[in-house]
This record gives structure tokens, C-alpha cells and sequence, in this order.
């Protein structure tokens, strides 16, 4: 069986890969769905790569799950949309608003809900009804104003990566977080600007043990961007002028092993 999660018995279905925790798509060799071998599924496949599949590699293959599907009668069918050329594979966005597909996009609704709607362009769009929904209680986060305060004062109100110096955009954040077990000491703090600090949650930034950033390939791979970390990268960011008030050793390997993103897409 190949990591891809490809069989040769059984219907096509999904099944969790147990050793990673991912979704894998199972494909399996049967008439029903014209593949009579998992040597001629690895063929199919490589036609979709920009390199055929090689002898003995065994690569993993995305799977996409489709939600909400509606079926209809054999006799009620619909073209393709305007435009979709028989290869594409990833999809095809379209704009409602233009008139050389609005017409089709109109009939494939009211297809699909039974009902005629009106798609007006001319308006922004608008989401009617209520937009608070029921009061919920959550805990309140003690400390977190004063902690705030301790390293706005440790970093000279400027960001930790970048040198911002607007108040309003500089968050207090926790290396390791308070609902992973971190608690409130300076040295579990950096100052970083709204945008860095979500980056760093997220394991697109990290700081190593000598205070130097680490910006992961995940933020290129992902999005594309990323050029002003890139040219930072390696470069020790400002710190505390106290020793002891820099970012603590413990806190920094903790981020990079548990939250820092080392692998590239897939």
C-alpha cells in the first residue's frame, strides 16, 4: 500500500492515517472507477505532476472533501460552466457579477434550492439578521494588563522584529502561552506588533536560543510572502536591555519545538 493511502480492494472511501492524525484519500483498484491496478493509479496520478512518480517513490497524495451535496435526476442535468476547459483540476473561480455567467449561475441556483434568486450587484453585500448572538461566560485572564505593561516598559514600546513604535499596534506576547502552561514572567514575554505576534502563534516565526529569527519555509510555501522576514532571518532581534528580562532559553526551544513550523507545505 503506498502512504498515499492508495488499495486494491474495497470501495473508494477515506480513512485516518493512524501514524500522522491526517486524512488520507483511499483509491482503490476497481472497475467502478476504471483503474484496474495500483501501478496504472501511480500512471494517472504523475500525469498531474510536473515529474512522473519514480521508481519507488512513494508520495503523498491531498485529498479534497466535498460537503453539502445535492443529487438530482438522471433527466435534470446542467452544462459545464462558460469557460471551464475539460483539464482543469484544482478548479475555477467565477464573478457572479459578470453578465457572460450570471445568467447560467442564476439557473444553477434556483436548480439547486428550488427557487428563484435574485442576485443584485448593484448594492454591497449585505448579511440580514441579528449580529450578536447569546451572551456566553468565559474566564477572565488575570494578570495579563500588568504583564502588558512590564514589557512595553522592557522593550521601549518597539517591536521586538520589526522596531514599530506605534502603541496601539504592540502586543505583549507569551512565547509559550498561558493555555499551554505558560504563566506571566518577563522573560516568557515579547513585544511584537499585532500582525508578528498572530505570525508567531501560528509557527510562521520563531527565536532561537541566541535570539535570533527564525522565519519557517511554511510562509512562503503557504502564502507567497514573507520577503521582509526572510531578508531578518538569522539577524538577533532587539531585546531588553537587562539580561535577565530577555527572552528565557526554556520558553524559546519550548515555541520552536512544539509551535514552530519546520517542514514545507504539502
Amino acid at each position: 500500500m503506498l502512504t498515499a493511502g492508495l488499495r486494491t480492494n474495497g470501495p473508494a472511501t477515506t480513512r485516518p492515517e493512524t501514524s500522522s492524525g491526517r486524512w488520507a484519500a483511499v483509491i482503490t483498484a476497481d472497475p467502478a472507477n476504471g483503474i484496474a491496478s495500483v501501478e496504472e493509479t501511480r500512471t494517472r496520478i504523475g500525469r498531474y505532476r510536473r515529474d512522473p512518480i519514480g521508481v519507488g517513490e512513494d508520495p503523498v497524495i491531498g485529498c479534497l472533501f466535498v460537503r453539502d451535496v445535492r443529487f438530482f435526476e438522471d433527466d435534470t442535468v446542467a452544462d459545464p460552466p462558460p469557460r471551464f476547459a475539460p483539464n482543469i483540476v484544482q478548479g475555477k473561480g467565477y464573478d457572479l457579477a459578470d453578465p457572460a455567467v450570471a445568467g447560467y449561475f442564476a439557473d444553477v441556483l434556483q436548480l439547486t434550492l428550488g427557487a428563484t434568486v435574485e442576485l443584485d450587484f448593484s448594492r454591497p453585500w449585505h448579511r440580514t439578521g441579528p449580529v450578536f448572538g447569546d451572551p456566553r461566560l468565559a474566564p477572565y485572564r488575570l494578570g495579563q494588563q500588568s504583564f502588558k505593561a512590564v514589557v512595553l516598559d522592557s522593550y521601549h514600546r518597539r517591536c521586538a522584529i520589526s522596531g514599530t513604535h506605534i502603541p496601539p499596534v504592540l502586543q505583549a506576547a507569551h512565547i509559550r502561552p498561558v493555555t499551554k502552561g505558560g504563566e506571566h514572567p518577563l522573560d516568557n514575554g515579547l513585544l511584537l506588533r499585532s500582525d508578528i505576534h498572530t505570525l508567531f502563534d501560528r509557527g510562521y516565526l520563531g527565536v532561537d536560543s541566541q535570539h535570533r529569527l527564525r522565519v519557517s519555509p511554511r510562509l512562503r510555501a503557504d502564502f507567497s510572502n514573507g520577503d521582509q522576514f526572510y531578508a531578518k532571518a538569522g539577524q538577533v532581534i532587539d531585546l531588553p536591555e537587562r539580561r535577565a528580562d530577555r527572552p528565557g532559553r526554556e520558553f524559546l526551544e519550548w515555541h520552536l519545538d512544539e509551535v514552530f513550523l519546520k517542514g514545507t507545505a504539502t
